[in-house]
């Protein structure tokens, strides 16, 4: 009759209204749960299933939230084609799906019945959700748009009808249980309407006769995903030998290498940052950095006057090697070190790389990626990726794609970036063989 359902997956999509036939943009299930209700509410079967990720790693903070890593899914998943089977089965008893925030489930369940040339049978059935006005009215929680109350979390809603937190967020069979008892529980306070649940007068009054007191949980056991993920993460592996004294050696070799900071934002990064371009050079020269880069965000508006500051501290220790010389004053090692203090600018600017700089139907601000100059060729090349950005591509910040930088690549250096970057939100969000798959068609485009 009423099955309630819910999957724990990869990450979140790229677009929210996308259609499931696009594979690339909906994540992976790796976990789905479900409950079976009768017409009165009574509990006729419950399943849940990790799912083997097949060509495909389950991404870091994915595991964050709910805890199954791609070793544990391998270890105790199950086949995707055989879990869609016995979901199939279930979908046959079914008059009414529900859940909490339910299209999300059914775009991924849709996606992967979509990648595997399945019958969806989920777009034929009628749905319910716990996350609607109608509960946001119930719960009266502030911060929803236009002044109205936000919709409840599944915590929220659990906690509102039943005066108890719900702790075990994120575990498909935990969460299908509490949505299951809040969903009875709103039956049974007249929630939703007869015509709603497809019930008859006779199974209406039956639902009430026999439920005379709020719902209390079913009583399921539910497996500590961290857990079992750290213990087999803590399961004994083959040591790999390391040479202590090579190590020591490569410090050493590492401890005079020059280094120079590439990612620097200046005051023309508003609300990112605060450094005033004559302080950046003079802090380098103090570090006793060879070069230093700025790349802020989206703009190269402090170009010239970095370039002008870098210009005007070489040319003062230019002018101080000429006075020692004229007065005869100056040695061999003395020019060295004042040489030594002269500081290379190096020009650049973080862009903000999206799907489709074109594309304005949806937000979608990219990957923050700095891109330094090599020379005066590629300063150039620089401003008109960045018009381009404002001309062409500015929603909500201005945005380039990787259909643009091929044209402009010319001299011009594309680092791996911050936290925000392309590569570390993939390793992050989409696992490292898809971002080292990222990697090599940056490199081939750029």
């Amino acid at each position: 009759m009423y099955l309630i359902f819910d999957t724990e997956t990869t990450g979140l999509p790229k677009r929210f209204n996308a259609p499931i036939t696009d594979t690339d943009n909906w994540p992976r299930c790796i976990q789905i749960a479900w409950q079976l209700h009768d017409a009165d509410g009574s509990l006729m079967e419950h399943q849940d299933f990790i799912i083997k990720p097949e060509g495909f790693e389950i991404p870091f903070q994915s595991e964050q939230i709910h805890g199954i890593s791609t070793a544990l899914a391998h270890t105790n998943g199950h086949f995707l084609e055989d879990v869609l089977e016995a979901f199939q089965v279930v979908l046959s008893k079914t008059r009414v799906l529900v859940g909490q925030n339910l299209k999300f489930d059914l775009n991924v369940m849709g996606c992967e019945f979509h990648r595997l040339s399945k019958q969806n049978n989920l777009q034929d059935l009628p749905v319910l959700d716990t996350c609607t006005e109608v509960t946001a009215l119930l719960c009266k929680l502030p911060g929803g748009r236009g002044g109205k109350f936000k919709l409840p979390t599944l915590s929220e809603l659990h906690e509102f009808l039943f005066d108890k937190a719900f702790k075990e967020a994120h575990n498909a069979t935990a969460d299908v249980e509490a949505t299951a008892r809040c969903f009875l529980e709103l039956i049974r306070t007249r929630s939703f309407q007869k015509g709603e649940l497809l019930l008859d007068d006779e199974q209406y009054a039956h639902f009430f006769e026999k439920n005379n007191s709020v719902f209390q949980p079913v009583g399921l056991k539910h497996v500590n995903l961290f857990k079992a993920s750290k213990e087999l993460a803590a399961a004994p592996k083959k040591k790999t030998s390391v040479d202590s004294k090579e190590i020591k050696e490569t410090l050493t070799k590492l401890k005079d290498v020059p280094f120079s900071h590439l990612h620097n934002k200046t005051q023309f990064s508003v609300l990112q940052s605060t450094i005033q371009v004559n302080n950046l050079i003079k802090k380098a020269v103090d570090e006793g950095m060879p070069a230093v880069a700025i790349s802020d965000s989206g703009n190269m508006m402090a170009a010239f006057h970095f370039i002008e500051a870098a210009y005007k501290h070489n040319s003062s220790i230019e002018s101080e090697i000429q006075e020692l010389k004229e007065s005869e004053e100056i040695t061999p090692q003395k020019e060295n070190e004042l040489k030594a203090k002269k500081i290379l600018p190096i020009v650049g600017c973080e862009f903000h790389v999206c799907h489709d700089r074109m594309d304005k139907s949806y937000k979608d601000n990219g990957y923050q990626i700095p891109f330094l100059a090599k020379n005066k060729n590629g300063y150039q090349n620089l401003i008109q990726l960045c018009s381009a950005g404002f001309v062409e591509g500015f929603y909500y910040v201005p945005r380039i794609d990787q259909n643009i930088i091929p044209q402009f690549k010319e001299d011009v250096i594309v680092t791996t970036g911050g936290f925000y970057g392309q590569i570390p939100q993939m390793i992050l969000n989409e696992g490292e063989s898809k971002a080292e798959e990222a990697f090599f068609v940056v490199e081939r485009t750029v």
